[in-house]
């Protein structure tokens, strides 16, 4: 039996960062009021010269040179992104021709919001496994800050610009790699968060942006209820479907958007909080590029090791969720 692995991961950052300090300068908070919230220390801000695809990019160069992989031997891209570029097309189509993958390979967008790179990784283990293709590049980029409203002082200090990419291809060996997964969406509450603006429904006009339509909106609450309540949901089917108890598992890689959130989920599955890999406080939300960044800090810090089983767990607007087993 074969198995679908990651062969290489890769993380970017903007090089500016953003303190709770200097938010207070711009919006009513402090940095005690934001830590105590959010657990979020900083953020990095792309600068006006950044695009989501440049971001993009950068992480997966570096992912390509983990994984030994030249641009050429990608024949399925995936970016994703609720950030791109611009609406079409896609920004895949962008990092395709700069990264010089050949113009036969696959590339596209997906949007599935915090829990897109795992929705990525699902879609190109099942194409890989098939032998539809041989060599994917699924990135997980954003650009939060061109849609953040920088006078919503509930929002603005939640989010952060990053990418992040990983390279994954098929080996002759069985129970190693990505060894499950499980992906959902519940549009009941899609709006709770999201940007009204911009789209079909509500196409830009004076009146949009005089209403900053086309910045993110959130409620918070029902947000926070919501995901402490499926993120626990996907993590125990996860773990009943391939009969593994909470002590088999090495390292939890949570979606980075609340450090009470995480710590509801460690309490709830028993799972103590050393064995989650947690870069919020550097980093903020990030959305789709949370979990490859927090991937890609993992293995470089040594958090990952050869025979470890990793579990994924994401959940964003949508309401979109997804948790992943990996046997590294």
């Amino acid at each position: 039996m074969a198995s679908v692995v990651i062969t290489g991961v890769g993380s970017y950052a903007p090089n500016k960062i953003l303190t709770n300090s200097d938010l207070s300068k711009i919006v009513d908070t402090t940095d005690q009021w934001i830590c105590e919230r959010t657990g979020i220390k900083e953020r990095h801000i792309a600068g006006d010269d950044e695009a989501c695809s440049d971001l993009a990019i950068k992480a997966a160069i570096a992912a390509l040179a983990d994984a030994n992989v030249k641009p050429g031997e990608i024949d399925l891209l995936i970016v994703a992104t609720c950030s791109g570029d611009m609406p079409l097309p896609s920004t895949a189509c962008l990092v395709q021709h700069r990264l010089g993958i050949p113009a036969h390979a696959t590339s596209f967008d997906i949007a599935a919001a915090c829990s897109g790179f795992l929705y990525a990784m699902e879609i190109a283990y099942g194409q890989i496994l098939t032998n539809r293709y041989k060599c994917a590049l699924i990135i997980g980029a954003e650009k939060l800050s061109a849609l953040t409203d920088w006078t919503d002082r509930t929002t603005c200090v939640l989010f952060g610009d990053g990418a992040g990419a990983a390279v994954l291809r098929k080996v002759d060996q069985s129970g190693i790699g990505i060894i499950g997964s499980d992906l959902g969406a519940d549009g009941q509450f899609v709006d709770k968060l999201c940007v009204p603006a911009g789209g079909s429904r509500k196409p830009a006009s004076a009146q949009t942006v005089a209403d900053r339509a086309h910045f993110i909106r959130m409620n918070g609450r029902e947000v926070f209820k919501s995901a402490v309540r499926v993120m626990d949901q996907v993590a125990r089917e996860m773990l009943e479907q391939h009969h593994l108890t909470a002590d088999q598992i090495d390292l939890v890689i949570p979606h980075q958007a609340n450090r009470r959130i995480i710590e509801s989920l460690s309490q709830s599955l028993k799972i103590p909080l050393d064995r989650f890999y947690i870069n919020l406080d550097r980093y903020g939300n990030t959305s789709a590029a949370s979990i490859p960044i927090a991937l890609a800090e993992a293995r470089r810090f040594g958090r990952i090791k050869p025979g470890q089983i990793t579990l994924l767990i994401a959940f964003g607007a949508g309401l979109t969720y997804g948790s992943a087993l990996i046997r590294w």
